[in-house]
């Protein structure tokens, strides 16, 4: 999910970018653009994802179990943070953001929200049924 959404972030904020020169992008050009970046961003992006889930959402679980925190909000946290952490270490490393949107807060948040909606997933997928 993070994956996704976060995909759509970029490509639409890309193309708010491109319209702010003053180029105009049709709604089929944007669908087509969104697809494309979804299906070509696997080989970089999604495995920076998956790291950053790797390492958050252990910790978050401890974080969890340690504060005696709400499970819901946890993941939502543990998401959004892990997302952004992505885009401040590439920062840090390489001096340069990798991902355009992501130079500017908004941008920047809205990867944060795409790493929040992959933290609630996880939320539900990881829920105990509850005893009969």
């Amino acid at each position: 999910m993070a994956y996704l959404v976060g995909c759509l972030v970029i490509s639409q904020g890309n193309i708010a970018a491109v319209t702010g020169m003053g180029f105009e992008i049709t709604l089929s050009q944007r669908w087509q653009t969104a697809i494309h970046d979804t299906a070509n961003m696997t080989n970089l992006y999604l495995p920076l994802i998956a790291v950053a889930y790797l390492i958050a959402l252990p910790v978050t679980a401890g974080v969890i179990r340690v504060a005696s925190a709400p499970r819901l909000l946890g993941y939502l946290v543990g998401g959004f943070v892990a997302l952004v952490a992505i885009h401040v270490a590439i920062k840090l490393l390489l001096g340069m953001s990798g991902i355009a949107p992501t130079r500017t807060l908004v941008g920047l948040c809205l990867q944060g929200f795409a790493g929040a909606a992959g933290g609630y997933c996880f939320y539900k997928l990881t829920a105990r049924a509850p005893e009969a």
